[in-house]
């Protein structure tokens, strides 16, 4: 069984990335949205990070149909509509990235 609160093979946890995309979702960049959470990782790092998501939306958009379909949104950036769809399939979770990964059993970054 995968555990759900680690992101395989990098050491930002699911809990911070899920404020994290929760931060980019609300309008802040990338750089407010880290400061505001006091992430112990460099910028860069975080940049690297939102890259691979990228790369992922379409495997993660699979996954997510799965469970329900995306919801209407007024975002134009893929990567921010993703977020939309995940938080919505997710909605009473805690932690929608642990939570995907818990009913995937699929490593949110791959």
């Amino acid at each position: 069984m995968l555990l759900a609160g680690v992101l395989p093979r990098h050491s930002l946890r699911a809990t911070d990335l899920g404020r994290l995309l929760a931060g980019w979702l609300a309008g802040q960049s990338l750089r407010a949205a880290a400061g505001s959470l006091h992430l112990p990782w460099a910028l860069e790092s975080l940049y690297h990070v939102r890259t691979r998501l990228r790369r992922r939306l379409g495997e993660l958009r699979g996954w997510l149909c799965r469970r329900g379909p995306p919801p209407t949104s007024g975002q134009t950036d893929p990567l921010l509509q993703t977020v939309e769809h995940l938080q919505q399939v997710f909605a009473g979770a805690l932690c929608p990235v642990s939570e995907f990964q818990l009913v995937f059993q699929q490593p949110f970054l791959g």
